[in-house]
């Protein structure tokens, strides 16, 4: 609880100074005001965090979190459990979606190992922090402890440590691999929300009407079995979570410890992204949503956080890959802001001003 409890402590809001520079140096640049929509918005935030005008992303890392899940017992997923292992081992090799975006990118994929069933070889070149072999069914008995799950949260936390201790991150992604995680995804903003599942679960890896039903009904029947506490977020992630969405979580936590901004993926990233700003709602400065996918939930979680999302491309496989197509969104914002003359730099006059 430790390792949670000072990085909660050192969090600090950026830099409203900055941010009030960078919107007024926005309003001044040779365009019409506003024009650039978003993206000068993102531009003023990245620098109220950084503290200047001029922002380098220099350094971009995706962390992909990987668990396993042992509802996939009740038959919410098209593939079976070991695809998680064996995607693992794939991000590694670099033959995957989020290789290949992060590289369009210039961002680095790092692994972390959460949970997954699976033993794999110590010298595995990815983050060993497995709390334990897959969380337990959690439509018969909670996901994990409350223990665990302070435990995941941390695991995120140490990884951004570890990270930035080897090179300083000046933008991180979050990312996730297992089989059957939407369904604790769901089952997390349905507590949060006070919703029926049946209003916000999707089909996942493509499950057909059938098993749309019965993943809404796992989900339902779990909520009323151990009814979470929406109001303690340990509690939520304990008992219908998932161990890589605590670890997500904590790499949003960790990533608001160290002032970096931090962009979240798909579903399962934005509950990690959930969890994380219950604990710690500082950490909601630091956060910057990718993209909107095909998941019923993922827009309610959206609005619970009040983040809009860069990007909306029907997306539905996460691994981080909406976060690497986003960090080039906010790699521009950065330049636009500091390379755009103003009107004075460019010894033009301002007709847009009042009199």
């Amino acid at each position: 609880m430790k390792t949670l409890e000072t990085a909660i402590e050192l969090i600090r809001k950026p830099n409203e100074t900055v941010y009030r520079e960078a919107m007024d140096r926005l309003s001044q640049q040779v365009r019409p005001a506003g024009s650039l929509g978003i993206l000068e918005g993102l531009s003023a935030r990245l620098a109220g965090i950084a503290g200047q005008l001029d922002v380098k992303l220099a350094n971009k890392v995706i962390v992909t979190c990987a668990g396993d899940h042992g509802v996939v017992a009740e038959g919410v997923s098209l593939f079976p459990q070991e695809v998680t292992s064996q995607m693992v081992t794939n991000f590694v090799d670099g033959r995957t979606s989020i290789n290949v975006l992060a590289d369009h990118a210039g961002a680095k994929v790092v692994v972390a190992d959460l949970g997954v069933n699976c033993d794999f070889d110590p010298d595995l070149p990815i983050f060993h922090k497995k709390i334990r072999k897959s969380t337990s069914n959690f439509a018969r008995v909670p996901a994990m402890s409350p223990q665990e799950a302070i435990r995941a949260v941390e695991a995120g936390i140490e990884i951004v440590d570890e990270i930035q201790q080897q090179k300083p991150i000046n933008l991180l992604g979050t990312g996730d691999m297992g089989i059957g995680n939407t369904t604790p995804s769901t089952a997390i903003i349905a507590v949060l929300a006070g919703m029926d599942a049946s209003e916000l679960t999707g089909r996942g890896t493509g499950i057909d009407d059938k098993g749309l039903q019965n993943k809404k009904d796992v989900i339902n029947n779990a909520i009323a079995l151990h009814q979470p506490d929406k109001s303690d977020p340990i509690d939520v992630l304990a008992k219908v979570g998932g161990f890589e969405i605590g670890g997500l979580a904590g790499l949003v936590i960790g990533a608001a410890k160290h002032g970096i901004p931090v962009i979240c993926d798909g579903l399962i990233s934005t509950a990690g992204a959930l969890i994380a700003c219950g604990i710690a709602p500082g950490a909601r400065d630091y956060l910057f949503a990718s993209h909107r996918s095909v998941e019923v939930g993922h827009a309610f979680m959206h609005r619970h956080l009040k983040l809009e999302p860069l990007l909306d491309l029907r997306f539905r496989l996460g691994e981080g890959t909406g976060a690497a197509l986003a960090m080039e969104l906010l790699d521009a914002s950065t330049r636009i802001l500091a390379d755009i003359k103003t009107f004075a730099e460019a010894e033009i006059e301002n007709v847009q001003e009042q009199p």
